[in-house]
């Protein structure tokens, strides 16, 4: 490696971009690493990214989607500012409502007890519960899916739920960390009731007894049973075909405008799947509405339940989705990491018989 380049946990102190989002903006042809080793695959980035990079953070900061930032990071000054004053007056539109709402919040804060097992951020907290509850399930032979696998590392909290048909993991990073690590399932009925409450205290402590864990003043079920072996699962996924980069909204409105039983995806665009080279401007055709998307790898047409799609897509983070697909008969994985790690895996169907 030359003695310039630096690796990337250094250049995220550097860039004040997390590690996790590097990454992302790498794999979508934003901000790619100056070298990546042939044989360990780290990223090395050079000096000079630093600028590019702040510029790139602070752009996010302001909730300015991909495509806007691009032209803004590759387009002449003139046409960088004009976008910067659009945007700005866009979120600013935004601004008087969400002030109001923050009014009514911060009313009704509380106090978070002594911490025991560790403390997040209560919005945060709240808003990962609600995002991976779309992907519990219901099934009398296996309990456990009605819950949500909550762990407290040193470094983490993350909270993972799975049906079989879909998985969606967030993690988020603690205000105070746990004395030892601490895992279990908890109730998802229990969580889905103290997600409210959550949502209004500013730091949640965590205060597991042998049967129960207490989120700041709420009390939830700890199930008795094993979680499903998540992490094994995501390590034997297969070799990624197609990476696709497409807007939340436009995707959510496709399937929410869809009429009928099962909905066909279909990608289309630049066949380089190594990120050498920007990636090509593509489609992705959700059954009879094109998206504009930037497509890499193989062509390929997938089939869903809408039923287990829509949810995966409707909790994710950020206006611009990263879904990574294997082929019609295995997971498809959708990433964003601009409000933090969101992953969520959901399985398509087989076509006309709806069978998983």
């Amino acid at each position: 490696m030359p003695d310039e380049l630096m690796p990337i946990g250094e250049f995220a102190r550097r860039s004040g971009l997390t590690a996790s989002a590097l990454r992302f903006y790498a794999d979508t042809g934003v901000l790619l690493p100056a070298e990546v080793d042939a044989v360990t695959g780290y990223r090395y980035y050079a000096a000079e990214q630093v600028e590019r990079a702040g510029v790139l953070r602070r752009l996010r900061e302001m909730r300015m989607p991909l495509g806007p930032v691009l032209r803004v990071l590759d387009g002449d000054p003139e046409q960088a500012v004009r976008l910067v004053r659009e945007h700005a007056a866009a979120v600013a539109a935004e601004a008087a409502l969400a002030q109001r709402t923050a009014a009514e919040l911060e009313a009704a804060l509380g106090v978070a007890p002594e911490v025991v097992v560790g403390a997040v951020k209560g919005p945060v907290l709240a808003a990962a519960i609600e995002q991976v509850l779309a992907a519990t399930g219901v099934d009398p032979a296996l309990p456990v899916l009605e819950g949500v696998c909550l762990e407290a590392l040193p470094d983490a909290v993350i909270v993972t739920a799975t049906d079989r048909y879909r998985l969606s993991t967030r993690t988020m990073a603690p205000v105070e960390a746990p004395a030892t690590n601490w895992a279990g399932t908890i109730a998802g009925a229990d969580l889905r009731a103290a997600v409210p409450e959550i949502r209004r205290t500013p730091v949640v402590a965590l205060r597991a007894t042998a049967h129960r864990l207490e989120l700041g003043a709420r009390s939830c079920r700890i199930l008795p049973d094993d979680f499903p072996d998540y992490r094994g699962m995501l390590a034997a996924l297969s070799e990624i075909v197609t990476r696709v980069t497409v807007g939340r909204e436009p995707l959510l409105r496709a399937l929410e405008e869809h009429r009928g039983g099962e909905i066909a995806m279909h990608a289309t665009g630049e066949p380089n799947l190594g990120g050498t080279v920007p990636p090509a401007t593509g489609e992705v055709r959700i059954g009879g509405t094109a998206l504009s998307a930037t497509v890499m790898g193989s062509p390929l047409t997938l089939h869903f339940d809408p039923a287990v799609l829509h949810p995966a897509i409707a909790t994710a983070i950020g206006p611009d989705l990263l879904l990574d697909l294997r082929g019609p008969a295995q997971p498809i994985t959708l990433r964003s990491a601009d409000r933090g790690d969101l992953t969520t895996l959901a399985m398509p169907i087989h076509p006309r018989n709806g069978t998983p």
